[in-house]
């Protein structure tokens, strides 16, 4: 057994190495959002609306891992995409150091957003966006995974804390603010001794996968109603859930 000094440096040592990679990924996100936006780099072909108000989506998730867990959001806004008929039409923007698409729904001018970043400095390429598309913070919706919500059950959040999720964090740093609203995506925690990080980089089993797809339609659903709801239509559904057939 370890003695009461071993574990102190134990705890000291995992300490440093987490000030040090949360320095590091700031010192990451200030280079990148810095870097003035140039409009050579811009591959955005659609006009913007100026007499409509401008929201904006973003999908969270690590580039080319688009069916791991940890990706959900990704998948989320891929449905969303869909449903609104611009699957077809993703564009590379290097300026937001992304992919996007706009859609007009009911009055709003809608961004949909896949940042090419690690999650955990996607914050730089969301924050880029509202910078260049002029949308506040209170405008942008976050799709992530919640690892305390069981696979099957989704959920609205308007703002508050990360809750441990390192993309809305580097969101809530790169913006400067927490009022973010966000869909809440449940993988559930991993069973038995498998480690969180090997849980949420791992792809969905074939009997999550059937769970999974009815997920992303109906969560995509609820998160356009919200979106492009008045304030005199009342209380909407906060969130849903999908079981497994039996």
């Amino acid at each position: 057994m370890l003695s009461n000094l071993q574990l102190l440096v134990k705890r000291v040592h995992s300490t440093i190495a987490y000030i040090m990679r949360r320095a590091f990924i700031s010192l990451v996100s200030k280079v990148l959002l810095y870097q003035p936006l140039n409009q050579k780099m811009s591959c955005t072909s659609v006009p913007l609306n100026p007499k409509l108000r401008r929201k904006m989506v973003v999908g969270l998730g690590n580039p080319g891992m688009g069916s791991t867990r940890h990706s959900v959001g990704m998948a989320v806004l891929g449905a969303l995409a869909g449903r609104l008929g611009v699957a077809e039409h993703w564009r590379v923007d290097r300026q937001v150091l992304g992919e996007l698409v706009l859609s007009e729904q009911e009055g709003v001018q809608l961004l949909l957003l896949k940042p090419h970043l690690l999650m955990n400095i996607n914050g730089a390429s969301v924050a880029k966006a509202a910078e260049k598309f002029k949308i506040m913070p209170e405008d942008i919706y976050l799709i992530h995974d919640e690892l305390d919500k069981p696979l099957g059950k989704f959920a609205m959040k308007q703002g508050g804390s990360a809750r441990g999720h390192n993309g809305v964090r580097s969101c809530m740093d790169c913006l400067k603010t927490d009022v973010m609203p966000r869909m809440r995506i449940g993988i559930g925690r991993p069973a038995g001794k498998v480690s969180v990080e090997r849980h949420v980089l791992g792809r969905f089993s074939r009997e999550e996968q059937e769970l999974v797809r009815a997920v992303l339609e109906q969560s995509a659903e609820l998160l356009l109603q919200h979106i492009t709801a008045s304030s005199s239509e009342g209380t909407l559904p906060q969130g849903g859930r999908v079981t497994a057939k039996t």
